[in-house]
């Protein structure tokens, strides 16, 4: 098998769960291949490079082969190789969201509730 369809590869690969997942993103754009947005029917060869951007920031990837089937994730790991400045990008940003924490995430206990409003407006008003 040297070519594949680039929605099944991305299946088989598992970056998305189902086919019609992948087709959706492809479609919204999400998913280019050398660069250039795709199409779910174009063909894929070893030695593209493919940009996913299901994740901040996206994910490059260069495709090193092909499977007949959707295996187990040791097996579609070995599909596909990150670029070096993919890799460092990621560890870079998740340096950073551990460094500087979203401030929404120390929130724990949320919006007052209509009983606790109602309790906060009495306490108020006396």
């Amino acid at each position: 098998m040297e070519t594949m369809r680039l929605d099944k590869w991305l299946w088989v690969a598992r970056f998305y769960k189902g086919r019609s997942l992948a087709v959706t993103e492809i479609k919204r754009g999400r998913v280019q291949v050398n660069g250039r947005n795709a199409k779910p029917a174009r063909d894929v060869v070893p030695g593209d490079l493919i940009t996913i951007k299901k994740t901040d920031p996206p994910m490059h990837v260069e495709v090193l082969g092909m499977a007949a089937t959707r295996g187990p994730a040791s097996v579609a790991q070995t599909l596909y190789k990150e670029t070096a400045q993919s890799r460092a990008a990621r560890e870079q940003a998740l340096e950073q969201r551990r460094l500087a924490p979203e401030p929404a995430h120390t929130i724990r206990d949320g919006r007052p509730t209509k009983r606790n409003r109602r309790k906060i407006q009495r306490f108020h008003q006396h």
